[in-house]
């Protein structure tokens, strides 16, 4: 909940904070650091639903110190609309934050009216984050999909390619604005210093995209978009045509799974090809293009666009891209 969140605050609304985590990642106690921290000794006080019991125990007095009221909710029936606001009332709270159970659906989450999510946070713990990703993704991604900043901690000893395989399984369950930070007893791990290997070569005079690196490429392209500017690539795609792109402009992509079949999305950059009107609209193509990065108001900003060179129409890849 960082100083920026609080000072842009509406005094007509309701902020409510949600720090999001399976038992045991540290919720409570970055809820205590945050609470703890000059930003947060504001006026008016606090409720905070507490929606399961960890390992670690909030202390009353800091509890005071902070004007903030603790709440333990243990039934998902009972955090409905009428009692989060009845409780907000008996202690005139003007903030709320929700320590939510990671085992509860957050779908269906309803806040009252006037209450505003200002800020999402989701928690992992790094000793466990792995037996998650490889057996739980159903329940992580709609856990990640309104969080604002995701934080791994105790990630003392692992190897760097776990941290990347890490990265690279979060980032698509993830909002494009969203941050992923993972720390050890020293502090936070600058992922931008992890040696990355690309299943690819980008000094390649055509960098190959095979199927099974679309998803790497994408959100590499994504995050990255100057490493790939004036590099020529090659794929099989999907044509996406719609009305409001710009003439002789499409995305080819393909189907992504970033959690589980019931979360399919299709993922792919904006293109333009001159002679696209001789191609079948959800047609597939073999392509060639050279990457650039252009303001599009499909982006909200810049991003990578393809300039096609050539493409000619192939069979159709029916794997969703996997992460």
């Amino acid at each position: 909940m960082g100083n920026d969140m609080i000072d842009y605050i509406d005094d007509n609304e309701i902020p409510v904070f949600i720090i999001n985590g399976f038992l045991e990642a540290g919720k409570t106690s970055f809820i205590q650091y945050t609470m703890s921290e000059e930003y947060f000794q504001i006026e008016g006080n606090t409720l905070l639903i507490v929606c399961e019991e960890g390992e670690v125990e909030y202390q009353s007095s800091e509890l005071a110190r902070a004007h903030t009221k603790l709440v333990q909710i243990e039934n998902e029936e009972d955090l409905e609309p009428g009692r989060m606001e009845e409780l907000r009332q008996s202690f005139n709270a003007e903030r709320v934050i929700i320590e939510y159970n990671g085992m509860w659906d957050p779908t269906k989450l309803v806040l009252p009216e006037g209450w505003v999510l200002y800020q999402q946070i989701t928690i992992f713990n790094g000793a466990t984050l792995t037996t998650y990703l490889n057996n739980m993704k159903a329940l992580m991604g709609p856990m990640l999909r309104n969080t604002e900043l995701c934080i791994v901690n105790r990630c003392d000893d692992r190897q760097e390619t776990e941290l990347l395989d890490w990265k690279r399984k979060l980032r698509p369950m993830l909002v494009s604005e969203s941050a992923i930070v993972m720390e050890n007893k020293y502090g936070e791990i600058p992922l931008e210093t992890l040696p990355e290997e690309l299943p690819y070569d980008l000094e390649a005079p055509v960098i190959e995209i095979k199927p099974e690196d679309f998803g790497i490429w994408f959100f590499d392209a994504k995050d990255n978009p100057d490493r790939y500017k004036g590099k020529i690539v090659s794929f099989t795609a999907c044509i996406m045509r719609s009305r409001n792109f710009q003439e002789d402009c499409f995305v080819p992509g393909r189907m992504a799974m970033t959690c589980c079949e019931a979360d399919m999305t299709f993922i792919g950059f904006i293109a333009h090809y001159a002679d696209i009107d001789a191609f079948p609209n959800h047609g597939w193509v073999k392509l060639r293009a050279k990457m650039d990065v252009r303001y599009q108001k499909e982006y909200g900003g810049e991003g990578p666009f393809l300039e096609v060179i050539d493409m000619s129409l192939t069979g159709e890849i029916k794997e969703p891209v996997a992460f």
